[in-house]
């Protein structure tokens, strides 16, 4: 018999070669997958609910792991942290769910944040945190061009070329630009996303921040479906994946 236990992880992405196991480097999967199979003595898979690239940091990434079932999920937990202290990995929660409950496949939202230092002078304490981006951007005409992008569109000029995805279309929930103290925060929420989209949005949205776009401009890469119409994708370490949600109860 195993118990089904989601975990709530947070980690740094800098070290990473991303989420998912590559035979290129250490990835966070294959972090939490060797620590798991340490503590029960066989080989475990540990689900991600999104595949963040190498240097994307998560708050709030979910997975699920299959053990067996005289472990409960605080032991999990604490046996977790105590397993992979040696790395920017910490298990923030861990709650047991039902075994047909998939951390990838029952999410019914992911929401995204991308922080952005408009500043001349580099970031010492955030290094590799934050896009040190080094003119100034004005949030609200931004914000004015995010309005652009929300609902459900064709975001081909926004996806990455390598992108594998069925499907261009998506429905974007939310694309929130607000300030935070010296930062500009972008908040972006969808059921999914597509690779590389919300590091394209915010890379076309600085432009439009910084006086070179316009919200028009913004709209018309849009409709070009052609990534190539758009900006450039923004680096990986100003983004954050901060939560995925599920059906109540789970």
């Amino acid at each position: 018999m195993t118990r089904r236990i989601f975990i709530t992880i947070e980690y740094d992405g800098a070290p990473f070669v991303g989420w998912q196991r590559q035979v290129t480097g250490l990835s966070v999967q294959q972090v939490l997958e060797e620590a798991a199979s340490e503590l029960t003595g066989d080989e475990v898979l540990v689900q991600g609910a999104g595949r963040t690239d190498s240097g994307v940091h998560a708050t709030g990434q979910v997975a699920h792991l299959d053990v067996p079932d005289r472990f409960d999920a605080n032991r999990v937990m604490e046996a977790l942290n105590a397993l992979t202290a040696a790395h920017p990995v910490t298990i923030r929660e861990a709650h047991e769910v039902d075994g047909d409950t998939h951390a990838r496949f029952s999410a019914t939202g992911r929401r995204y944040l991308y922080r952005i230092l408009p500043r001349r002078q580099p970031p010492a304490l955030d290094r590799g945190r934050v896009w040190h981006h080094r003119g100034k951007l004005d949030p609200a005409v931004m914000q004015r061009a995010a309005d652009r992008l929300v609902g459900r569109h064709d975001f081909t000029s926004f996806r990455a070329s390598q992108c594998q995805a069925n499907s261009p279309v998506r429905t974007l929930d939310e694309l929130h630009v607000e300030t935070a103290g010296e930062e500009i925060h972008v908040h972006a929420a969808a059921l999914s996303f597509l690779h590389h989209q919300v590091r394209n949005i915010v890379g076309t949205l600085a432009l439009v921040g910084g006086g070179k776009w316009t919200a028009d401009d913004v709209s018309d890469a849009l409709a070009a479906k052609d990534r190539a119409a758009a900006g450039p994708t923004a680096p990986p370490e100003g983004l954050y994946l901060t939560a995925v949600t599920y059906p109540s109860g789970t």
